[in-house]
């Protein structure tokens, strides 16, 4: 009498197992390669970040220079008999406004705050101009060496302004063509406000150079 055999099992191939750890291989790979590009990404945005803050601090550096050389300068044209007061005290009041105007890192995220910056300090450079033209009436006042003094810092003063302000603009447009390119758009758009996109300086008709100041 024949004895039935037993029926077994058979072994799992060992093709579906190499492909398997094949896949998951395949897998870490590219998670290793999307991390590495990820942190790569991440740390490009944050030292072009970084360029923009550095360069931020210049211009606050310049234009606190010319807000200092303010007072100074509105007290010695007051001493000149028959100096028209409309004239520095339009000074005085724009220096007011940039006072009023908030101050910090926040403004580079926010253009519509930049803007109104901007124009604040834009309006105190004006009624500067217009009062150093005013002075051009006063030959004794031009010639005392309190005023010349003030003369080459105002210079110096708005050079340094324009030459700070354009680097800020290159550093501001090297971070945005960076954050606005293609896939790092969308790495960007994960960290919301860290790596929005910078406000920079639009230049004025007739403000492509420095004010001249001429005595």
């Amino acid at each position: 009498m024949a004895t039935e055999a037993t029926p077994t099992t058979p072994p799992a191939p060992k093709k579906k197992r190499l492909f398997g750890l094949g896949c998951l291989a395949v897998v870490i790979i590219a998670l290793l390669i999307l991390g590495t590009w990820g942190v790569g990404q991440y740390n490009s945005l944050v030292s072009l970040d970084q360029k923009v803050r550095s360069q931020w601090a210049q211009v606050e550096n310049a234009y606190q220079r010319r807000a200092d050389l303010i007072p100074n300068l509105v007290e010695t044209v007051k001493g000149a008999a028959g100096f028209e007061q409309q004239t520095y005290t339009a000074v005085a009041e724009a220096r007011a406004k940039v006072g009023q105007v908030r101050l910090d890192e926040s403004l580079l995220n926010n253009s519509e705050a930049f803007a109104k910056f901007q124009a604040a300090q834009d309006e105190l450079g004006s009624a500067i101009s217009r009062l150093l033209v005013a002075v051009e009436n006063y030959p004794d006042l031009k010639a005392t060496q309190n005023f010349r003094d003030l003369q080459v810092q105002l210079e110096g003063t708005e050079n340094r302004i324009t030459v700070e302000r354009q680097r800020f603009n290159e550093s501001a447009q090297a971070f945005n063509t960076k954050r606005m390119s293609f896939p790092t758009v969308l790495f960007a758009g994960f960290f919301g406000s860290r790596f929005a996109e910078k406000a920079y300086f639009k230049a004025q008709a007739g403000a492509e150079t420095a004010p001249k100041v001429k005595f």
